[in-house]
């Protein structure tokens, strides 16, 4: 077990401690939560695109203003989300949580053909396990919450569990997709990662690539369905 990997794994515990607490403890703090990380993801993503743009001012103002529109409507969906059901959104985050590591684990246990050339890390047995892995928070509602005081969450779900295995599949879809076009701006920057503020991962947006695609996508499902 190399450094690296002991170090992405002691950041992943400590942002999962941050985001509990955030999330089931007060409004505020997840707002605050929601803020600073789209200060952050912002900074980051701005730098890939001065990088990958160099000295075309027009066009890295676009970017930059679509970039900042994009991440308030992100904001303020997921203060919605965890004010109409933190549950749900705890849901949503895990499919992404498990998909990521299921791509990564299957990715580097078995490897194989490459998925695309956007980005050459990326294996189709990874994007296979990230689909196999979203499915594990399902099962882990389904047995937490059938021995708690919230079993009727449980219940609901198993109501439900056909259409939240085929969420969880679409979820997971979409997280591979903004892990892709991330790591796409990445590959015309340049650079490896989109930062160095987290040890084991890089930059806030490589560890979140995927979550700020689903969070809206997840919105709209709640909408319609």
């Amino acid at each position: 077990m190399n450094l690296n990997f002991l170090n992405r794994i002691f950041t992943s515990l400590i942002l999962s401690g941050i985001l509990f607490l955030c999330l089931f403890l007060n409004n505020f703090l997840w707002l605050y939560l929601l803020v600073v990380t789209s200060i952050i993801s912002f900074n980051e993503f701005s730098n890939l695109i001065k990088k990958k743009l160099k000295k075309d001012k027009n066009k890295i103002l676009l970017y930059n203003f679509i970039s900042i529109i994009y991440l308030v409507i992100f904001t303020l969906i997921g203060y919605y989300l965890k004010n109409n059901d933190p549950f749900n959104l705890l849901f949503v985050i895990l499919i992404c949580v498990f998909s990521d590591t299921g791509g990564y684990i299957v990715g580097k246990l078995i490897g194989g053909k490459k998925l695309t050339n956007i980005s050459p890390n990326k294996t189709i047995s990874g994007s296979i396990g990230s689909f196999i892995f979203s499915i594990f928070p399902l099962i882990i509602f389904l047995t937490v919450f059938s021995d708690s005081n919230l079993n009727f969450i449980a219940e609901n779900m198993k109501k439900n569990v056909y259409a939240l295995i085929a969420t969880s599949l679409f979820l997971s879809l979409i997280c591979q997709i903004g892990d892709l076009f991330i790591s796409y701006f990445k590959r015309q920057a340049k650079v490896k990662d989109t930062g160095s503020i987290l040890p084991g991962h890089g930059g806030l947006l490589d560890r979140i690539d995927g979550l700020i695609f689903v969070i809206p996508v997840a919105f709209i499902i709640d909408l319609l369905f």
